[in-house]
């Protein structure tokens, strides 16, 4: 008598998961990377709308002094000048805003990672459009940091 069975034996099964776990660790970590990246550009962009707020306000003001409520202190902006955190739109947020240097004719902003982006590095947007990013998360610029791209 000739037995027919139909199915997958324990053997195939644990091919599978050992397939399925090598697949998982190595895509895993490069979709980490992606999303980190995707959260800078997004970041990015919110600091050129930051920027143009600041322009907007030069126009009406004739000066850069004050955006930050006159209070002088580095720290976030008004809240009627730009928000503090972004991404802007969404309950997750992954960096502070910040108004670092503030002059009459100049402004440094500054975008500092927080939650599931701390360890990046933060980025800065100078008035004469400078960018810098502090790929190496060591708190400062380095010489071969100024731009926001790897």
């Amino acid at each position: 008598m000739n037995k027919s069975c139909c199915g997958f034996t324990l053997i195939e099964l644990m091919f599978v998961v050992a397939i399925i776990g090598i697949v998982a660790a190595i895509a895993y970590p490069n979709y980490q990377g992606y999303v980190e990246k995707a959260r800078r550009g997004d970041a990015q962009g919110v600091l050129m709308q930051f920027a143009s707020a600041m322009e907007r306000y030069y126009t009406q003001n004739n000066t850069y002094a004050g955006a930050d409520d006159g209070s002088g202190v580095p720290g976030a902006p008004p809240s009627d000048l730009f928000p503090d955190e972004a991404p802007l739109d969404g309950n997750a947020k992954f960096y502070d805003l910040t108004i670092q240097d503030l002059q009459a004719n100049s402004f440094t902003l500054r975008a500092t990672p927080k939650n599931g982006q701390s360890g990046d590095g933060f980025l800065q947007l100078h008035s004469n459009g400078v960018r810098e990013w502090d790929a190496d998360n060591s708190g400062s610029i380095g010489a071969s940091e100024n731009a926001w791209y790897e």
